[in-house]
């Protein structure tokens, strides 16, 4: 059994990089993938001590992106080894648009009279500070109940105090995966399918654009969905790919390896397939 979709507490995660590495040796993993948002922070510390565990480690990202105006996100995978400094530096730039994003929107919700200040909410993001983090600030100060909450009153593309953040469209993207010798994947196309119920053409569109993947496998896939999916993988030419979108105690009903509600089990050829694909 594998997992290719996990965070660390690097990006949106509560897990360290070295307590995931355990928790996916105690339930028997064979391969995990480490997908933090924007950053390798969690997977460069977790390399080490996963080759002392015996625990193969794939390289991974989950990059926010632009699909016809809407944040979307694609995962990249670099299952041969390191994606260079090249795409790294990349990266850097958007860490760097990521941080001027949040400067105005904490002052945005200052506008709106909430005590939010970026240096708290950094505490909580470590490498990478987003909007989840000032989620968790403005449930902590009592200024709304839930995260959910959080994101449909102020910081969500609908709230008050949205602020958008420039980034790259998930057509360049999976250029700049491609050209790192990785692997794009759609994440999770359910939520795109809710927002757009043209899916299919979507799909076939990046497919068009050099996309290599699609995550078919997925905690919020039911089983009528993952079968959609695996057939729109096929029909594109497609890799298939899967995980569970593990994020520790920020979503507590996610469980590493199996999902919510156990009903994921990846197998190993899964991630066969991929290296295969990349070769």
């Amino acid at each position: 059994m594998i997992d290719l979709h996990t965070h660390t507490y690097e990006s949106d995660g509560s897990l360290s990089p070295r307590e995931l590495i355990d928790a996916a040796m105690d339930i028997g993993l064979q391969a995990m993938a480490i997908t933090d948002h924007d950053t390798f922070a969690g997977f460069d510390a977790a390399l080490p001590y996963a080759r002392e565990r015996g625990l193969d480690l794939v390289c991974g990202i989950e990059l926010s992106c632009k699909l016809d105006g809407h944040t979307t996100h694609l995962l990249g995978y670099f299952v041969h080894g390191d994606p260079g400094p090249q795409f790294r530096g990349w990266l850097d730039q958007l860490l760097t648009a990521r941080r001027d994003r949040n400067r105005r929107l904490a002052e945005r919700l200052q506008s709106l009279g909430l005590d939010i200040r970026l240096e708290e909410v950094e505490r909580l993001g470590r490498t990478l500070t987003g909007r989840p983090h000032f989620a968790r600030v403005l449930v902590e100060k009592g200024y709304v109940k839930t995260r959910d909450e959080a994101f449909k009153k102020y910081i969500g593309e609908h709230g008050k105090a949205f602020v958008e953040r420039e980034g790259p469209t998930v057509e360049q993207g999976i250029e700049k995966i491609a050209e790192a010798r990785g692997l794009s994947s759609l994440a999770h196309p359910v939520r795109v399918e809710q927002r757009d119920p043209g899916i299919a053409n979507i799909i076939g569109r990046l497919a068009a654009a050099g996309m290599a993947g699609l995550e078919v496998w997925h905690t919020d896939h039911n089983p009528k969905a993952t079968e959609q999916f695996l057939a729109m993988a096929e029909k594109n030419g497609l890799t298939p790919t899967g995980g569970s979108d593990f994020h520790g105690d920020a979503k507590p009903n996610v469980r590493l390896g199996s999902g919510a509600n156990g009903r994921l089990r990846i197998p190993v050829s899964v991630l066969q397939a991929m290296r295969q694909r990349s070769l």
